[in-house]
């Protein structure tokens, strides 16, 4: 069936790095587009970047524009985010989604892991 699992969050200082995986299976991943998404408590769920291919396609929120960075292997079914000089703002559950390359909705969704900067 089809999957996505999320992995490498936890607790770190502002200014600390995290480096998320996100491990697809049961669909053809390199045909979709793979995005992360985050919630914080209280808030809506917002978008945060998104890629289809290494070279091209790759979109980021302005919040994190020049700190993450997105990138994947579709060989691997694998896609990552690095998330660079983290703020306390940055704390929320990180979502890994995916979408059809030509569809505007994800409908594959992951579990989320949490990820938490203290100050």
């Amino acid at each position: 069936q089809v999957q996505l699992v999320e992995s490498g969050g936890g607790l770190v200082q502002a200014g600390d790095s995290l480096r998320l995986s996100c491990l697809a299976s049961g669909f053809t991943f390199s045909r979709y587009v793979m995005g992360w998404f985050r919630q914080a408590p209280g808030k809506e769920r917002e978008f945060v970047a998104s890629i289809l291919r290494s070279d091209s396609s790759i979109y980021y929120a302005d919040s994190v524009k020049g700190r993450f960075t997105i990138s994947r292997d579709d060989a691997k079914n694998t896609g990552w985010l690095r998330m660079n000089s983290l703020k306390p703002e940055d704390t929320a559950v990180y979502y890994c989604a995916a979408r059809y390359y030509t569809s505007s909705k994800y409908n594959y969704w992951g579990q989320g892991t949490q990820v938490t900067v203290s100050s």
